[in-house]
């Protein structure tokens, strides 16, 4: 029997476009070329609403300059219940409820690939692809990340970072600080990903231009030194306890970095997703750098707690031979399916993969005990409140 799937994507979030590309390449079309499954997309709007029918498991229908036309007619809103595991349900005279066995999210940015839909897969007590809240929460922050892997020793560059409130009331204490960092400069909204909104500035007017540009998006800013003489690097890797490595790949920018165009539109209409033609895989890089990669790549995966898949991205000063982590991406792009063709991992190997690792995550998870009793209720004391 057919275990049912649903494939989670869209949502009210910058990258909401990016998402649905992920979400129909390679997912859906792996899961139903596997057999192995009945896949059912749910949609999140961009007002929030969510909606699920197997016509949208065709790219084709996010295509149409009209399909928003659908909703609430031919597709019809969903609900959700949580009582026994995590059901879909369509509301009205003839109400249909679908039990989900696994869900694989497929949401970058925020409120998905953020841990907020994570936490809400994890209240359900359904099976989910991917990394955990805590990782995902962690990874999504680029301060935080920061933060987490310097305190375990893990090299990254110098930056500063402040909120949009700090800016505001104290913009010249921050001018300050950034001014104590090497120039070249990268602007940085903290929680947003594909490399939306990120500036690489070296005058103050572009400086103070990309803060502004990066609060239009997020609330938080971070400015970081630019590595020069710069190699970058990216690292996918796959497994819970065991992680697994695909081939070090070094993005071929256009543009000074690897941006927006660079990882989705510079490949033509043959991309399919994160764009796969303008990168070296594997890496011409020395022996010696390409296992402190792995080395750090493992190390990061692990001290954040990333399970299931993530990607870790490098920047290599080429002149000191330093190396440091730049930041993880718990939901790369396409999941970075070129890259592990490379290793031989296909298409349907590396989701149905993901899928299995999910199962055991959760399997594992259900030994852990979340509740006690006490009596702790009967014991309180103490005279009601008056109205």
């Amino acid at each position: 029997m057919k275990k049912t799937i649903a494939v989670i994507f869209g949502g009210r979030s910058a990258e909401h476009d990016v998402s649905i590309i992920t979400a129909h390449v390679p997912i859906i079309q792996s899961l139903l070329a596997s057999g192995q499954f009945e896949v059912w997309p749910i949609y999140i709007a961009k007002d929030g609403s969510w909606y699920a029918d197997q016509a949208m498991n065709d790219l084709d229908f996010f295509k149409r300059p009209d399909f928003e036309a659908d909703w609430g007619t031919r597709i019809k809103k969903i609900r959700l219940l949580f009582d026994r595991g995590l059901q879909i349900i369509w509301p009205g005279i003839r109400q249909k409820t679908l039990h989900i066995d696994v869900v694989f999210p497929a949401m970058h940015g925020t409120f998905g690939e953020d841990g907020s839909l994570m936490g809400l897969l994890r209240m359900a007590r359904v099976p989910f692809v991917g990394c955990d809240l805590f990782a995902s929460a962690v990874a999504m922050d680029k301060m935080l990340t920061k933060h987490v892997l310097a305190a375990e020793g893990i090299p990254v560059v110098s930056y500063v970072w402040f909120t949009k409130y700090d800016w505001e009331k104290e913009k010249n204490k921050w001018k300050e600080k950034m001014a104590k960092l090497g120039r070249p400069l990268f602007v940085k909204p903290v929680h947003l990903g594909s490399s939306i909104a990120i500036a690489k500035v070296k005058t103050e007017a572009e400086l103070e231009n990309a803060i502004e540009v990066a609060f239009h998006y997020d609330d938080k800013a971070l400015v970081e030194e630019s590595v020069e003489n710069l190699i970058e690097a990216t690292l996918p890797i796959i497994g819970n306890d065991e992680p697994q490595l695909a081939a070090i790949e070094k993005p071929l920018s256009k543009t000074g970095f690897y941006d927006y165009t660079d990882k989705y539109l510079s490949g033509g209409k043959k991309g399919g997703g994160v764009n796969n033609e303008y990168s070296e895989i594997p890496a011409r890089i020395d022996d010696d750098l390409a296992e402190q990669v792995k080395d750090l790549g493992k190390r990061t995966y692990r001290v954040l707690g990333c399970s299931g898949i993530a990607r870790v991205d490098f920047l290599i000063d080429n002149s000191s031979r330093r190396i440091y982590v730049n930041e993880v991406n718990t939901l790369p792009g396409s999941l970075y399916v070129h890259n592990w063709k490379k290793v031989g991992v296909s298409n349907v190997e590396l989701i149905t993969k993901l899928v299995t690792l999910a199962e055991e995550r959760f399997k594992s998870q259900q030994e852990t005990i979340y509740t006690f009793r006490s009596d702790i209720l009967s014991k309180i004391v103490g005279q009601k409140i008056a109205e």
